[in-house]
């Protein structure tokens, strides 16, 4: 058969139009699966099996066109009919046609429409915003979740000992190499929670969930672990360990192990530090969980109970590093939210110093040195020395990223401290701490709408925080907005924290009288605890003397937030005040960039 005559009869057996037909039918199958596919919740490898068969079928779409006609009569073999004098002049598939292009560009548009309409209500769908630690649009493969274990001994009191092995294998997990772990603060949101795997893997940005039970009796322990793929909620595998007590840290070896096997992830120098965070000691492992219980609270009076215990495990076991590195930490805290510095910070940097002593590769310690380095002794080289080893030795530790992006930004690494703090943020998403910090850096960058984006994720995951309303408010005053800064303030839980927001809202509002009397009640009840909060309110307000004043006195108390005298957007209108530039020398920290 000639060329001419071959492609004249493909004209004539509408292999043209079938050909043209079939493209846009196709089409139009390929936009239902990717549109409305998702919606439906139907998998993804369905999407990509109607892709491939409406490929697949396209040589067979035209080996039929040319075998056989379309006719009135119904399906014919071309030969017969044309034999009959039946011939099809192509009407029924120009429809098919113009019908199936309709119905593609329609949802085509729609599926456009939807993707753009998502994206205007979700702004951390928009560049590196502020919410975007939230919406997570690409899930790592290699990511899990360690839920809380549950408790099924039997007696609730128990409960502190499957919270802390839970803890223990987020540990134990953050040492596997190229496995995004998520943070404690995050995963023990959903201790008392009953959701789906799909929507907890949606909101911790991972692809697994590693779950299970515990059951503590006399000195043995059951554990349960289940590996469960987030997207359909379907187990990976579940193993059983029926041990002694004084085998609990081989379990959780040998359960990290599953996880990285199961993964396709590499377990790296993770029984050096193992066995460095262990205790040979049942009894103190035991202090130490009930120590580290109340260290997660979060307040005084817990801390005061975490010393106890804490005590009481490094008495049994004098060479347990995690207990000296994590009361190192309490103690910092303690003299940070008494006073007490005098008397808490050497107690601090004796352990955290005891910890990198017992532990040289356990990054809790390097950690714990640091930050009392830092914050507390205001050896800001060392402290920095430390911090950068604790990431390096696990970096996917979210404490040693989250302190490490607090101390960075007093440094005036504005933006380098931004990336750490998002980062930390992607590690433990749902942490008051890690969404504080962030507020706090991107205040200080100028980024004001993120800023209060921020502050308003850390009121919502906490709303009894104390400084819950901080962001909201100080970003109102850096815009002049003074009743959006009154209506914040008045929802700050702290009592003792309120009136230094209340003195600002009610100075921009212009209300004199007001905020005298709040910066009265500031000054008379917080001048130990807040002087920097005090010095300011006064900067705001445009007093210069009252305000060097109490930047001296926050000086000279040692005051966490004359860290902050650098770069803090409050303190503008000191900068050109050589008392100002003076402070900062005797401080040891640059000046305004």
């Amino acid at each position: 058969m000639k060329s001419g005559s071959f492609f004249g009869e493909l004209k004539r057996r509408n292999v043209y139009k079938v050909a043209v037909a079939y493209a846009v039918v196709g089409w139009l199958l390929i936009q239902v699966a990717t549109q409305v596919f998702p919606f439906l919740d139907i998998p993804n490898w369905a999407i990509r099996l109607v892709i491939l068969v409406t490929a697949l079928g396209f040589p067979i779409a035209l080996i039929i066109a040319w075998a056989f006609e379309l006719t009135p009569e119904g399906i014919r073999r071309t030969e017969d009919a044309d034999a009959a004098g039946q011939r099809s002049r192509g009407g029924i598939w120009m429809a098919l046609v113009v019908t199936a292009a309709a119905l593609s560009l329609g949802l085509f548009f729609l599926g456009r429409y939807s993707a753009g309409n998502a994206r205007s209500q979700n702004p951390a769908s928009h560049g590196s915003g502020a919410a975007s630690s939230e919406a997570v649009t690409a899930v790592p493969e290699k990511s899990v979740a360690v839920l809380p274990l549950l408790n099924e001994s039997g007696d609730p009191k128990d409960e502190y000992f499957s919270d802390g092995l839970s803890e223990e294998l987020i540990a134990a997990l953050a040492q596997i190499n190229g496995l995004k772990v998520i943070g404690r603060s995050s995963s023990f949101r959903f201790k008392d929670r009953h959701e789906d795997p799909k929507a907890i893997g949606e909101k911790l940005g991972v692809s697994t969930l590693l779950e299970g039970t515990v059951r503590k009796q006399d000195d043995r322990v059951r554990i349960v672990a289940e590996l469960v793929n987030a997207a359909d909620g379907i187990a990976l595998w579940t193993r059983t360990f029926d041990r002694e007590l004084r085998d609990i840290f081989t379990v959780q070896q040998e359960i990290a192990r599953a996880v990285a096997e199961s993964l396709k992830v590499t377990l790296l120098g993770s029984n050096e530090k193992s066995a460095q965070m262990a205790s040979n000691s049942v009894e103190a492992h035991n202090a130490y969980l009930q120590a580290h219980f109340h260290f997660q609270r979060r307040n005084v009076e817990d801390y005061r109970k975490a010393i106890t215990y804490f005590d009481q495990a490094i008495q049994l076991d004098p060479n347990y590093a995690l207990a000296y590195a994590e009361r190192s930490e309490v103690w910092t805290m303690i003299g940070d939210l008494t006073g007490q510095r005098a008397t808490a910070y050497p107690k601090a940097r004796s352990d955290a110093e005891k910890a990198v002593e017992i532990a040289p590769v356990l990054a809790e310690a390097h950690a714990a040195l640091g930050w009392v380095r830092f914050f507390g002794e205001w050896k800001f080289a060392e402290g920095l020395s430390e911090l950068n080893r604790a990431k390096e030795l696990s970096p996917a530790n979210p404490t040693a990223n989250d302190l490490l992006a607090r101390v960075i930004v007093y440094l005036g690494r504005i933006d380098e401290a931004e990336r750490q703090a998002r980062q930390a943020v992607e590690l433990d998403p749902l942490s008051v701490a890690t969404q504080f910090n962030l507020g706090r850096v991107l205040f200080i960058a100028g980024k004001l709408d993120e800023a209060d984006a921020a502050g308003r994720k850390v009121a919502e995951l906490q709303p009894s925080a104390s400084s819950s309303h901080r962001w909201q408010v100080l970003v109102a005053v850096q815009r002049g907005d003074g009743e959006t800064a009154l209506r914040e303030a008045q929802l700050e839980p702290d009592d003792g924290f309120r009136p230094f927001e209340l003195a600002l809202a009610h100075y921009v509002r212009g209300d004199r009288k007001a905020a005298d009397a709040a910066l009265a009640e500031l000054v008379a009840n917080s001048r130990n605890g807040l002087a920097y909060q005090i010095a300011q309110a006064y900067a705001v307000r445009g007093e210069i003397e009252k305000a060097f004043e109490w930047l001296q006195i926050s000086f000279d108390n040692h005051d966490g937030g004359t860290l902050s005298l650098g770069v803090d957007p409050l303190l503008r209108g000191l900068h050109d005040d050589p008392r100002y530039k003076n402070l900062l020398a005797k401080l040891g920290l640059p000046g305004p960039s």
